[in-house]
Order: C-alpha cells, then structure tokens, then sequence
C-alpha cells in the first residue's frame, strides 16, 4: 500500500519548491501590473518607478531557478535556498524603494531632485522641438494614483514585502 499524504505533510516536503514558484509567479504579476498600468493604461513612470522595477528583473531568474532546483535537484537544495534569499534581498531593497517614494508623495521627506523620467529627446536636431513638446515629465514626489490610500509605489512595498516573507519561508524550510 502506497504511503498516504497529507497536504501539509505535501507543503513541508516541498516547501521551498512551492515558495519559489510562488514568488516567481506573484513577482511576475507585479511586473505584468506595472507594464499593464504603463502601456494600458497610459501611466508613465518616474525614475523611481522605473528604479523599482529591477529587482524583479533581477529576482525572478533567481526564483525560477531555486524552483527548478528544487523541484527536479532536490540534492542540490542549498543553492534553491540561497537563491530565494537573495530573492529576499533585491525585495527587500525594492521596497525600501517603494517606502521612499511613498514618503515622498506623502510629504513626509523631500523625493529625488533628479527625478523626472518617463520621456525621451529625439536624437536629431529637427525632432527636438516636436519632443519636447510632447515630453511629459513625471515627478517621483507626486502620485499619479491611489487605491485605498496607496500609490503605485506604496503597493509595490506592501507586494515586495510578501514576496520577501514568502521567499525567507521557503528558504527556511528543513528537510524532511
């Protein structure tokens, strides 16, 4: 007779499998969010939005990577583990991003004087002054919108921060 098992006996088994593909997959929404927002819904970003969006780039390899070591390299679970770490920290540091921007848009300490991306000048003479008239630039200390009382940056703290807890929980599983 076949071992029976249970699905928390499952989880603890293959726990930083799940973790892992659960990052990847929630760290991919983020970014799917943050592109949808841009080009379908014509919000532009800042420079600090933009700046938000690398430790995605970053991270999400490392999380498909601790998912496929995990799941098909079982031997090979320390390096699984180190990659959600670090996982962990470009979240972590993505959301320390995501806090100071919220302060900024709130007031409560002053945003990036460099701070004003989203546009491009053309590269010949001639276009320059149709660009600039078409520039828009975007303020890091302004928020271009609010749901329940956070921006764009104040969601992708409070995304960056379950990401984090997720990746340092799987991370932290023992062998069964």
């Amino acid at each position: 007779m076949a071992p029976q098992y249970s699905p928390s006996s499952l989880l603890a088994r293959h726990r930083t499998a799940a973790a892992a593909g659960l990052v990847f997959l929630g760290g991919a929404a983020v970014v799917a969010g943050a592109w949808g927002f841009q080009l379908i819904g014509g919000y532009v970003p800042c420079k600090l939005c933009l700046e938000q969006r690398v430790p995605y780039y970053v991270g999400l390899p490392l999380a498909l990577i601790a998912f496929l070591i995990a799941r098909f390299a079982p031997h090979r679970m320390t390096i699984a583990k180190l990659a959600l770490v670090a996982f962990a920290i470009l979240m972590i540091y993505g959301g320390g991003i995501g806090v100071y921007q919220s302060g900024a848009e709130w007031k409560f300490w002053p945003g990036p004087v460099d701070c004003g991306g989203g546009g491009s000048l053309a590269n010949d003479s001639g276009n320059l002054l149709n660009s600039l008239q078409n520039l828009h630039v975007v303020s890091c200390s302004e928020a271009s919108w609010r749901m329940f009382g956070l921006s764009f940056a104040g969601w992708n703290a409070v995304a960056s921060a379950g990401l984090a807890i997720v990746a340092l929980w799987g991370a932290m599983a023992r062998r069964p």
